[in-house]
């Protein structure tokens, strides 16, 4: 008998509502806060009002699309962190209120854990799921992390960013050359039309699997800095180049750390998640090291890159299987 679990997303600025049907995604949808654009970033309490005012119509939205009633669901899912604090907590109240009105169980899901399990929701533009062991790269705004894969639940945390993630590292750049909010997907697009040897930034000397980024947000600001005292249009006349060459190192020192961890470990599965795997240069990259034949690459389709309820659904459905349910006295957690 078919398993049905409504899935909430709701750690940043991105309300989401998904239903799946044990491993196939019936509805997903996200509702997008524009309001941020005006500030260059997010701004918490904003985003906590946004969800406020988006999770009703997008839940509504989703179970309508799903075809199914509220009486055909098996459980009600939601991010419990890590996350913005304000956000995590409108959608686990609603969480809550569901299970409880419904009498159903309450399924908490770790964000960072449903990005990686986003690979597991059986979709036809999506490859085989990735076998264990495997590695996972999970690149987004806030954190930038290896996590050795051994089984659904059992993940190891092998490397990560000391300082700054990879993602805000993209939207830092983008700032520093005017670009609007959110600036990385910007530099992807600029990136496409220049040259990534035009302009050399260092890479960090980190010991381990870690990564460092905070340097690199310096040197690029230094050299902006000063070459707009020689020309004051230096940005707008290499917008291009700045964004291929800005990429390319933070392309490099992911993929360099990558490299090692698979050295290191012995395993050839490798897979990205998060936000930052939608980035073009992220994913030629593996794809190049896949074409070498040294790695088996698993890259998920762009609507399950970003945060969306989606991967929160099949992380849900997995936690189902094992009864791993939750009372209603569970608390948001902001870090991981």
């Amino acid at each position: 008998m078919s398993v049905y679990i409504l899935a909430i997303e709701s750690s940043c600025d991105d309300t989401s509502a998904a239903v799946i049907q044990d491993r196939k995604i019936l509805a997903n949808f996200i509702a997008n806060q524009a309001i941020h654009k005006d500030f260059g970033g997010v701004v918490p309490e904003l985003a906590s009002r946004a969800h406020q005012q988006n999770i009703i119509p997008v839940i509504h939205k989703a179970l309508a699309n799903a075809n199914i009633s509220k009486k055909q669901l098996n459980a009600v899912a939601f991010t419990n962190g890590p996350g913005l604090l304000g956000s995590l907590l409108v959608g686990a109240s609603f969480a809550k209120t569901f299970s409880l009105g419904l009498g159903i169980p309450l399924i908490p899901v770790n964000h960072m854990e449903a990005h990686i399990l986003a690979h597991f929701i059986e979709d036809a533009r999506q490859q085989e799921p990735p076998s264990f062991p495997f590695l996972c790269l999970t690149v987004s705004g806030g954190h930038t992390q290896v996590m050795l894969v051994k089984d659904y639940f059992d993940m190891e945390l092998i490397g990560q960013t000391i300082d700054d993630a990879a993602g805000e590292t993209f939207d830092k750049a983008a700032k520093i050359m005017g670009l609007p909010y959110p600036g990385g997907p910007l530099i992807d697009q600029y990136a496409a039309k220049g040259d990534s040897r035009a302009f050399r930034f260092p890479y960090p000397s980190v010991p381990g699997l870690d990564f460092s980024f905070s340097g690199l947000k310096t040197s690029i600001l230094y050299f902006l800095r000063d070459r707009l005292k020689e020309d004051p249009d230096f940005i707008e006349k290499n917008k291009y180049d700045l964004s291929a060459s800005i990429q390319h190192t933070i392309v490099g020192i992911l993929m360099k750390q990558l490299k090692k961890a698979s050295r290191e470990t012995g395993i050839r599965q490798i897979a990205i998640a998060g936000g930052v795997s939608a980035n073009s240069g992220l994913r030629q990259a593996l794809l190049d090291e896949q074409e070498k034949g040294d790695w088996k690459v698993f890259i998920p389709p762009f609507e399950y890159c970003t945060d969306n309820a989606a991967m929160i659904a099949i992380t849900g459905y997995f936690k189902y299987l094992k009864k791993d349910f939750s009372s209603l006295d569970i608390s948001p957690f902001t870090r991981y």
